[in-house]
C-alpha cells in the first residue's frame, strides 16, 4: 500500500538513495533539503508523486514553514525520516561556533523540531525513523560534537518511542556504518581530513582498511522497516559495513 514518506536531507547521498527506492515502490515522497535546487533535481527525477521543499532543520520557523507546506499537499504523514546530517571532523579546542552550533543544530535539534512538526499530521501506524551513526559506540578522534550530537539523538528516539507508543506510532533508531556511492565528494577542508585520518591511525582506527556500504544497500533496510508488521516494532537496528566475501 502506497506511503506518504518525508526524508530529510534527500537531496543527496542515503536521503537520495531512500526517495528513489521508495519513488520506485510507488509511495508519494516529500524531499526536504537546505539546498532547494538539490531537492527540486531530485523529485523532478522522480516525477509527480514528490514535492521537494526546501527546508533547514536547524530553524525552527523554516521547519514550520516546510511542514505547512507539507500539509496543503498531504492530510497525513505515513513515515518522517529523520537523516540530514552535518558530518565534520574537528577538536573542539580549536572549533569555531560555527562549527559546534550547526553539528548540534542538524544532527540533534533538527530531528526533534521535525518530530515535534509531523507528529500532528500522523496517525495510528505512522512511523519516525531518526538516522544515527556507528560513531557513537566507535571511538572516532576529531568527532566528538557529531558523536554527543547522535549519541542525544538516540536518547531522544528512545524516550519518544515511549511518547509516541499510546498512539500507535512507531519510532526507530537506525544506526548507520560508514556508507558511500560512487561519484559523491566529502565537502571538508583537505587539512582536516588528513588531519583526522592520521589521528584515526594513531587510534587504532584504519580508515583506509574499514569496509564502507553502498547508500543503496543500506536503503534496503528502510524498505524492510517501513513494511513491518502492525504486531511488530523495531526501537533499534545497528548497520555495520563488511567486505563481500
Amino acid at each position: 500500500m502506497s506511503k506518504i514518506i518525508v526524508i530529510t536531507g534527500a537531496g543527496v547521498g542515503l536521503g537520495r538513495a531512500l526517495a528513489r527506492r521508495f519513488a520506485a515502490e510507488g509511495h508519494a515522497i516529500v524531499l526536504l533539503g537546505r539546498t532547494a535546487s538539490r531537492v527540486e533535481a531530485v523529485a523532478a527525477e522522480l516525477g509527480d508523486r514528490a514535492l521537494a521543499v526546501a527546508c533547514d532543520v536547524s530553524s525552527p520557523d523554516s521547519v514550520r514553514a516546510a511542514f505547512a507546506t507539507i500539509s496543503r499537499r498531504h492530510t497525513y504523514i505515513d513515515v518522517l525520516i529523520n537523516n540530514a546530517a552535518v558530518f565534520e571532523p574537528f577538536q573542539v579546542v580549536e572549533a569555531s561556533d560555527q562549527q559546534i552550533l550547526q553539528t548540534v543544530a542538524t544532527n540533534l535539534v533538527g530531528p526533534i523540531l521535525c518530530a515535534r512538526a509531523a507528529i500532528p499530521l500522523m496517525r495510528h501506524g505512522s512511523q519516525i525513523i531518526n538516522v544515527s551513526s556507528e560513531s557513537v559506540e566507535v571511538p572516532f578522534p576529531h568527532l566528538l560534537v557529531y558523536q554527543s550530537a547522535k549519541a542525544g539523538l538516540e536518547r531522544f528516539s528512545e524516550g519518544l518511542h515511549t511518547e509516541l507508543e499510546p498512539s500507535g506510532i512507531r519510532v526507530t533508531t537506525v544506526r548507520a556504518g560508514q556508507m558511500f556511492e560512487e561519484g559523491k565528494v566529502w565537502n571538508v577542508d583537505p587539512q582536516a581530513q588528513m588531519r583526522f585520518a592520521k589521528a584515526a591511525m594513531a587510534a587504532g582506527i584504519n580508515l583506509r582498511e574499514r569496509p564502507i556500504s553502498q547508500f543503496d544497500s543500506v536503503a534496503n533496510i528502510f524498505g524492510a522497516l517501513i513494511n513491518l508488521p502492525p504486531d511488530l516494532t523495531a526501537t533499534h537496528i545497528s548497520l555495520h559495513a563488511r567486505k563481500p566475501g
